[in-house]
């Protein structure tokens, strides 16, 4: 055997050394490190309704029918639908699908799906409120039926994720999970999907890991092998790593460095207006969680238009979000049906005249409340109600602000512990105003109302919510979705706040584009 002189043992190690460096640049280019401040809430499809924990779902998991691009409705699970009657939707499903595990998707996993979200034990069950049955016709084909004609099937169908039956059974997983009540079950934390992408590990607060599946039955649109996602609640953290070099994208991006970030060479913002509202909830039942006791001061409509003319929204809009969001008097964005810009009128920042409704209420000294809110979900969430805490002392409404990580704050909202609360809504999966009556301004019965859990009723919103969900007349529906969200406003079921921005920041070489609900899409990113 022929020695190499040591020139030729240092040439050959350095060409083994550049090898390896651009075999690691070739892998890494094909990885898409990424954070956000908050984390995965379950792996359950059904036992959640937070738009964040579906939009990471939804890269393991299909629907039938999903959203492109342009977030217009087009054909996944679900080559075709037609109505049979007027309350029942055919739907003909795509065949040659495995899910994650082999198993072939057929239309049983289809009915033991939306069977599953029609337990009264999913957390998600609203968001099928409409649906009465799934029923199999033949092994690619299934029968929806409604609770009369209803025109959102499919905006809401795009939120639904089809699990494996087989799985679901062998694994006792056939009964929803429900991350409100507590309830887990073996998908809790496993999630066997047909989607682009596979769980390779999931470690709550730690990260999740996914890799490519190389049988999905789509035509992938990203070059990824493999998505690195790590949960970091600290914005200073979550910049100092993406301009590092430790992360590929953050989304969000904080707002106080989004200037910052721009600037720096490698990097650049991508904003977009969001969907997303932010707002208040307030107790509408008897007592206040703080003075048990005694009559709820909220009950009085003057009180609560007094909570709502003491907050500065230009104040909030300037100083906690940098001028990014957008004031708002209604529950809807603009692009969504149901918004009326006459809805939409600001209400008035007039602390005087919050006084003079608090004496006219009986409570000329103002009275006390708690206030609990995120502060790791929405943009600002923790600023935004100290701010508006502040305010409210200053015309006597003495608010105990508490704030937690979402883990534990939404149980606790679903449970209805709090006196005032923020929340955030996108309108999804439909996005229709009708997400917002079905959910937040109904009655909690017969799968409405699942987000309404301090007692706010009214009758005349429970007849037009009912009412619109039938209704095939589009111009007809959306003025009984507007008329419903004046009924809102005049009531102040809720204070409206703003609709937050969409902000995330990327290095150079990372396309990925941005959507205003705010989902992360991956499967449309390219990384080099």
């Amino acid at each position: 055997m022929r020695m190499m002189s040591g020139w030729t043992k240092a040439v050959a190690l350095g060409c083994t050394t550049a090898l390896a460096t651009l075999l690691a640049s070739a892998a890494s280019a094909q990885t898409l490190r990424w954070s956000a401040p908050t984390d995965i809430a379950t792996l359950d499809p059904y036992a959640h309704t937070e738009s964040f924990t579906t939009s990471m779902l939804h890269h393991v998991f299909d629907p039938l029918v999903r959203r492109s691009r342009k977030l217009e409705l087009e054909p996944a699970l679900a080559t075709s639908w037609k109505l049979t009657a007027p309350d029942t939707w055919r739907f003909e499903l795509r065949k040659g699908v495995k899910f994650h595990n082999g198993n072939a998707f057929t239309a049983d996993d289809v009915v033991a799906s939306i069977t599953r979200l029609l337990d009264p034990g999913a957390r998600a069950r609203g968001n099928l409120s409409t649906v009465e049955s799934a029923t199999k016709v033949d092994d690619f084909t299934v029968d929806i039926k409604t609770k009369g004609p209803y025109p959102l099937l499919l905006n809401d169908l795009a939120g639904i994720y089809i699990m494996d039956k087989e799985w679901m059974e062998q694994t006792g997983s056939l009964k929803p999970g429900n991350i409100a009540t507590g309830v887990t079950t073996a998908a809790s934390t496993n999630a066997i999907g047909t989607g682009p992408f596979k769980v390779e590990s999931y470690k709550p607060d730690i990260g999740t890991n996914l890799v490519v599946n190389p049988d999905w039955w789509d035509k992938p649109e990203h070059n990824l092998k493999r998505i690195e996602f790590k949960p970091v609640k600290s914005d200073a953290t979550r910049v100092a790593a993406l301009l590092s070099g430790e992360l590929d994208m953050i989304a969000p991006a904080p707002l106080q460095d989004l200037a910052r970030i721009g600037s720096a060479s490698g990097f650049k913002v991508i904003e977009e207006p969001s969907l997303r509202l932010i707002f208040l909830g307030l107790n509408h039942r008897p007592e206040l969680k703080a003075t048990p006791g005694q009559k709820n001061p909220m009950l009085d409509v003057k009180v609560r238009q007094a909570m709502w003319h003491a907050i500065d929204l230009d104040t909030i809009q300037k100083r906690v979000m940098r001028g990014k969001s957008r004031n708002t008097a209604t529950l809807v964005a603009p692009p969504v049906p149901g918004f009326s810009a006459e809805n939409d009128k600001l209400v008035a920042y007039d602390p005087e005249l919050s006084k003079k409704l608090l004496t006219e209420a009986g409570f000329p000294n103002g009275f006390k409340t708690n206030f609990n809110c995120s502060n790791d979900r929405y943009i600002n969430d923790e600023q935004i109600c100290v701010a508006i805490a502040a305010m409210w002392s200053k015309v006597g409404i003495q608010a105990d602000l508490k704030t937690e990580s979402r883990a534990t704050y939404f149980p606790r909202m679903d449970k209805g512990e709090f006196d005032v609360y923020i929340i955030g809504w996108a309108t999804l999966p439909p996005m229709d105003g009708f997400s917002v009556l079905s959910a937040l301004l109904t009655e909690p019965k017969d799968a409405f109302g699942g987000s309404n859990p301090m007692g706010y009723v009214n009758a005349q919103i429970e007849k037009l919510t009912r009412d619109s969900a039938v209704e095939l007349d589009e111009p007809k529906r959306r003025a009984m979705l507007a008329e419903a969200m004046k009924i809102a406003k005049d009531t102040v079921a809720y204070i409206p706040l703003h609709t937050q921005p969409v902000a995330w920041a990327v290095r150079s070489g990372v396309e990925v584009p941005q959507f205003p609900d705010e989902y992360v899409r991956l499967w449309f990113a390219q990384v080099k």
